[in-house]
Formats: structure tokens, C-alpha cells, sequence
């Protein structure tokens, strides 16, 4: 399977977001990320189920969506019917991860889980089963535009390891400070899906951005 590309609408242009979405629509992206956050877990705030259906309703794409936010056990099945397709929770936020990945397929939606930069990948051996994807992030959750954490492709390689050793049909997504500079190296460490943002939206052009970090 080639890699996939997932633009993050949080470095989108709010104002225009209709057009931002018919913009990844028209591209060769595979999916929409979404990062939602309470201000709590992490330090920002960004937006919630309002804009979720907004962008569920003109989106063409899957719309993968990664809470950062303490309890979501909470609100998974809002995020259901908000239109989430792919629903990623935080590792560091759940105290009962396996129920919490349960309910996410009983609801529909492909189940993912995220590790901070300080999070060793060894701790989700006993989660890999239960899941379909892990977010490995390479910045601070938070926020958008911050540079890559370069041990991140180390963390990556352990992650392959553990994944391909055991036969699991796990993808690996990578967020954070991903450009067209690192996505190649990416890649060849392990990542199945690339997030990117302002590498993304704040370029010329975007369409060929994501082009870029899609055929490299």
C-alpha cells in the first residue's frame, strides 16, 4: 500500500473553510484531519462538533479525527455522529484504553491511538490487537508550526518492528512538522499516513503540496 496524506484543516483558513475542504476534495489527499482539543490536555483550544459536520458535509474524504482531550470516552459517540471516521484518542487520556478502543468500533469508526513525543511506543504492545491505527506525534500536542522532533524516527522504526514482528494490520500516522522535506524519511521509517498542516495550507499552492507528499 502506497502512503497516505491527511491535511490538517487546523492550519486551514477558518474564514474560507468550505473552500479549504473542496480544495483537499479536489486533491490527491486521502483523508481530512481533525484535531480537536479542550484546553485542558492540551493548551488550546480549536473547535468542536459544529465544525466537525460542517466539514463532514462538504468533505469527499474520510474525516479522521484525533481528540486531544481528557475523558472522551465522554463524547465518542457524538463524534460518531458528527461524522468522524477514523477517531483517534490520546494514550495519556485514557484510563481504560481497550474499553475505550471497543466502543469506538462499536460505533462505526476505525479506532486509533496517539502517543505523545514522551511516550515510549513499547507501552501499546497490549493495545496493538484491539486497533487500526497509532498516531505517533513528533511535535507537543497543542499547537500548529512546530518544529519536528528528530527522535521521532527511531520511535517510528520500533513501532514497525513491533507492528510487522506480530502480523497486525496496524497503519502508522505521523503528526507534526511534517513537510516535503522529512515525508520521504518518513515513510522509509515506517509511516503509513502523513498529517500535515501549514506545510500544507500555508503554501502557494497547496493542491501541489499535497501532490508533493503524496508522489514523492
Amino acid at each position: 500500500m502506497s502512503h497516505l496524506v491527511s491535511p490538517s484543516l487546523l492550519a486551514a483558513d477558518m474564514g474560507n473553510l468550505g473552500n479549504e475542504v473542496s480544495l483537499v476534495n479536489k486533491s490527491l489527499a486521502d483523508w481530512i484531519h481533525l484535531d480537536i482539543m479542550d484546553g485542558v490536555f492540551v493548551p488550546n483550544i480549536s473547535f468542536g462538533f459544529p465544525v466537525i459536520k460542517a466539514v463532514k458535509r462538504h468533505s469527499e474524504k474520510p474525516l479522521d479525527v484525533h481528540l486531544m482531550i481528557i475523558d472522551p470516552d465522554r463524547y465518542l459517540s457524538h463524534f460518531s455522529s458528527a461524522g468522524a471516521n477514523i477517531l483517534t484518542v490520546q494514550y495519556e487520556a485514557c484510563q481504560h484504553l481497550n474499553r475505550t478502543a471497543a466502543e469506538i468500533h462499536n460505533l462505526g469508526m476505525k479506532a486509533g491511538v496517539a502517543v505523545n513525543p514522551h511516550t515510549p511506543v513499547s507501552l501499546l504492545e497490549n493495545i496493538l490487537p484491539f486497533i487500526d491505527m497509532v498516531l505517533v506525534m513528533t511535535v507537543n500536542p497543542g499547537f500548529g508550526g512546530q518544529s519536528f522532533i528528530s527522535d521521532s524516527y527511531r520511535k517510528i522504526e520500533k513501532l514497525r518492528g513491533m507492528i510487522d514482528s506480530a502480523g497486525y494490520p496496524v497503519l502508522i500516522e505521523v503528526d507534526g512538522g511534517v513537510d516535503c522535506e522529512n515525508a520521504a524519511s518518513l515513510v522509509n521509517a515506517g509511516a503509513d499516513v502523513l498529517v500535515a498542516g501549514n506545510s500544507i495550507f500555508g503554501s502557494k499552492n497547496p493542491t501541489d503540496t499535497i501532490q508533493k507528499l503524496k508522489l514523492f
